[in-house]
């Protein structure tokens, strides 16, 4: 086993192989404040890409409503029991990661579904009318009034464990974008990768026999467009672009904005110590400080209330680039703040985003004298 720095959990751990990072990360940031639930992300994946034989229960990207839900059933609360205890000293994490904590002769700890732990994808989701068989550790009763809901797609983990649990070598990480893709020619189904990856998110084909998983978009992005989920995210929670390497982050990238600089952005699990590429912000209205620390790390409370500042208007800088999530089809690479108005522009330096921070109110007068009619919605 190698030692790697994992920036996540601000120490150096091991791993199969040596340090190898993109030029650039792929990455994404999801707000789950503005999430609603409403699987339009999940339906846009669906259809471009698992709609063949075999991928009927493949859901490259879903939307699990926490603290109950999830899909494949209760995956995070098995993969956190088989890791053990776990605790963060400050900003370091002081416990395993699923590498240290494999057993002999294995490389990371893993917890294999069955094909029923796939077969309820909405159980737990947005109402508690049935008993779940899978122990929650986090719940209690009377159950706490709130919950919030988590899209989740895969990380692109810069150490995947999908990539370094395939015997066949057919998982590999792109050096350019540090996309985590998969060779079909080269895969032979032996499901080592859907065992090894703790966020589950490498699927099995019964039909073709070979494994699956998100590519995000990769011919849009080489195009510098976003992947589909992201454009497509009519609650503009989505922010994609590419994440700078420790040490090099730009101000004026929005992606290393909001991880790096305001450090809003925080990833899933960082405890699994696979640094995954997939970032959230916190929602604000969780009360249960574990419940989130769990989740997101022990910078979660900060982030809060670093998003809270910004929309009290404290922090225009961050408010301008939330507001830029979705706001073109094309891959922002810089943003400016100007006044009220926020500007950005693609890797070819066009500029693609130009928007107020306010949208102004217009109130028209109720009654119309060249149509002779009166307007109920005058504003």
């Amino acid at each position: 086993m190698a030692e790697v720095f994992n920036w996540q959990l601000n120490r150096m751990m091991q791993y199969p192989y040596e340090e190898s990072r993109p030029i650039r990360q792929a990455a994404a940031i999801f707000d789950t404040n503005k999430c609603i639930g409403c699987q339009t992300c999940t339906l846009a994946c669906k259809t471009c890409w698992t709609s063949g034989n075999g991928q009927e229960y493949m859901l490259w990207n879903n939307v699990e409503t926490k603290p109950w839900g999830s899909y494949p059933l209760a995956w995070d609360v098995r993969e956190l029991e088989l890791l053990g205890p776990q605790h963060w000293d400050g900003d370091t994490y002081g416990g395993k990661t699923i590498f240290e904590a494999a057993p002999q002769g294995e490389r990371n700890i893993a917890w294999k579904p069955t094909d029923m732990d796939y077969s309820y994808p909405n159980r737990g989701e947005d109402e508690v009318n049935v008993t779940l068989t899978s122990k929650r550790y986090h719940l209690k009763l009377p159950h706490d009034m709130w919950f919030f809901y988590l899209p989740r797609v895969c990380n692109h983990c810069t150490y995947a464990a999908c990539l370094q649990g395939c015997p066949r070598q057919s998982i590999y990480k792109r050096p350019e974008d540090g996309i985590v893709l998969l060779d079909q020619e080269r895969c032979r189904g032996y499901r080592v990768c859907f065992e090894a990856c703790p966020y589950k998110k490498v699927f099995y084909n019964h039909t073709t026999r070979v494994s699956e998983k998100c590519v995000f978009c990769f011919p849009a992005v080489e195009q510098g467009i976003q992947p589909r989920c992201m454009r497509n995210c009519i609650g503009k929670i989505r922010s994609f672009g590419f994440l700078s390497r420790p040490g090099e982050e730009r101000e004026d990238n929005p992606i290393d904005f909001l991880v790096h600089i305001r450090k809003v952005g925080k990833p899933l699990y960082p405890q699994f110590g696979l640094e995954p590429n997939v970032y959230y912000i916190p929602p604000i209205h969780v009360d249960s400080n574990a419940f989130l620390t769990m989740l997101f790390g022990p910078g979660c409370l900060d982030s809060i209330e670093a998003y809270k500042k910004a929309m009290n208007g404290e922090d225009n800088e961050l408010l301008a680039v939330l507001l830029l999530a979705v706001s073109t089809d094309q891959i922002i690479h810089r943003f400016q703040l100007k006044g009220q108005t926020v500007e950005a522009w693609n890797e070819k330096g066009d500029k693609v985003v130009s928007m107020p921070l306010k949208v102004p109110t217009v109130e028209r007068t109720p009654y119309d004298p060249d149509l002779n009619v009166y307007r109920y919605n005058i504003t």
